[in-house]
């Protein structure tokens, strides 16, 4: 009795070992996995600035209505968004305290707590938002080529402290004008020493090409990469503080004899852009299609990498044109300003969202940079001779320089939300589905497979829009008369 027993058990426990019994689910039910979230930015006209928020993403199928899918296209990848480190800004900025200095280029450029801005336009020498006019070469020949002091004292320590925060900035370098040794009056000929017009002397195109590889090469020494270079700031503008007046036909002349060939001998991989002036051509009716008589010379277009563009006149639909003849060659929008002339927060909230950001960025622009990154209150300091009447992206209080006296304006809040959620590299998608009067929306990829959206509601109206994945639907309340950002991952 006893030994039958124990080889019952053995049975038993064999069976049981052979055929383990699989536990019932709602013995203990599974937690179902939470759904990702996408995180919203938004600023509205009426006062929302750049309210953070998120939204669950739900199955596609639940968007029944107002749906927006991805056609399959693609378009240009984007370098970035960003802001002019004018002098005026550097002196600004370096009136502020070490900390609040810090707390406020963090804001700025930190990829991760700040806005992660990421590209910087320069000058190269001097403009009219600087302390003084200057060149790095004042002194007749190219061998006294050096970096100005002002840049020493003002630039370097500013560039210093952002290159800590986000390494990977790309700058862009203008400049206001040439050495006034190498200018020539534009009809005569004669030597033309002043700081504001004339034209570059063709007998200095190589001086002046050399004057270009040492500012690079300086700047690189320095760790400051120079990502591509204008040759001149609004080159058809003789009224500037400092101004050259260059032609297309100057400009394509120094390309191929001065800046092409001097570039290659230096090993320069910097992209050179053309132009760097208004859509309207400054009603110029010979210089007309300017970037386009450039592309058309094979041999200067073989040294130019695209066109850079101001908005101070004209309309940015001139971009379909330049886009159209010659999608080879990239576009940049390099200024545009606030100022007493213009400004209304809601007003160009809205309006320069349109057509600088999203108005570039759909005609395949790579990046937009605007004019002063900080003025004080009163729009200084300036040059006699330029802008008076401009606002900086922020201004900061002239009687206490303080991370509390800032004043953010309407395009410290464009380029947050675009550089918020756009990654460098990030890829323009094609899309199809939902349209609504007033509504725009762009689609991206970025680099780490997150996706993100810009969009701009102007009608009085709430609209509301689904972005479908094969995955999710992220739901979108757009407010009216706003401008949003959303990043999510799936």
């Amino acid at each position: 009795m006893h030994i039958h027993f124990i080889c019952q058990s053995l049975v038993l426990a064999v069976l049981a070992a052979c055929n383990p019994v699989v536990p019932n689910p709602d013995d203990n039910p599974v937690e179902p996995q939470e759904a990702p979230s996408a995180t919203v930015y938004t600023t509205t006209a009426s006062g929302t600035l750049f309210s953070q928020s998120s939204i669950k993403l739900k199955d596609p199928e639940e968007a029944h209505f107002y749906r927006v899918t991805l056609s399959g296209e693609t378009f240009q990848s984007v370098d970035g968004f960003g802001f002019a480190l004018t002098q005026a800004s550097c002196y600004n900025l370096l009136k502020m305290s070490a900390e609040d200095r810090s707390a406020f280029l963090r804001e700025i450029f930190c990829t991760t707590k700040g806005m992660g801005s990421s590209l910087i336009r320069v000058c190269i020498g001097g403009s009219d938002f600087s302390l003084d006019e200057f060149t790095c070469c004042d002194t007749p020949g190219i061998e006294n080529f050096a970096m100005h002091p002002s840049d020493v004292q003002y630039l370097y320590p500013v560039l210093d402290e952002i290159m800590r925060i986000n390494p990977d900035v790309k700058i862009i370098g203008s400049p206001w004008s040439c050495p006034r040794w190498m200018k020539i009056t534009e009809n005569g000929g004669a030597a033309y020493d002043r700081w504001t017009a004339g034209r570059l002397n063709p007998a200095c195109y190589k001086d002046y090409a050399e004057y270009f590889v040492r500012w690079i090469l300086a700047m690189e020494q320095r760790g400051y990469p120079v990502y591509a270079v204008t040759l001149q700031n609004e080159p058809l503008n003789r009224g500037n503080s400092m101004s050259l007046y260059m032609s297309w036909q100057d400009q394509r002349d120094f390309i191929k004899q001065g800046i092409g060939p001097a570039f290659r001998a230096a090993g320069l991989t910097t992209k050179v852009l053309v132009f760097d002036h208004n859509y309207n051509y400054d009603n110029v009716a010979a210089q007309k299609d300017y970037p386009l008589h450039i592309f058309e010379d094979p041999e200067a277009a073989a040294y130019v990498a695209g066109s850079a563009w101001h908005n101070y006149g004209g309309s940015v639909s001139v971009l379909d044109g330049i886009h159209s003849a010659y999608p080879d060659k990239e576009i940049y929008f390099t200024e545009a300003s606030i100022g007493t002339w213009n400004y209304k927060f809601a007003d160009c909230l809205i309006n320069d969202f349109r057509d600088i950001f999203m108005g570039t960025l759909g005609r395949y622009g790579k990046g937009v940079t605007l004019w002063n990154l900080m003025l004080d209150d009163k729009g200084r300091p300036n040059r006699p001779g330029g802008c008076t009447t401009c606002f900086g992206a922020v201004a900061v209080s002239s009687s206490d320089y303080s991370l509390k006296g800032i004043t953010r304006n309407s395009h410290y809040y464009n380029v947050a939300h675009c550089s918020k959620v756009l990654r460098p590299g990030a890829v323009r998608l094609g899309t199809e589905g939902f349209t609504a009067a007033g509504l725009t929306y762009q689609w991206y990829r970025n680099p780490d497979g997150s996706y993100a959206l810009l969009l701009l509601n102007e009608s009085g109206s709430d609209v509301q829009v689904n972005f479908v994945t094969d995955r999710y639907s992220v739901a979108c309340r757009v407010p009216s008369r706003a401008i949003q950002s959303v990043l999510w991952s799936e």
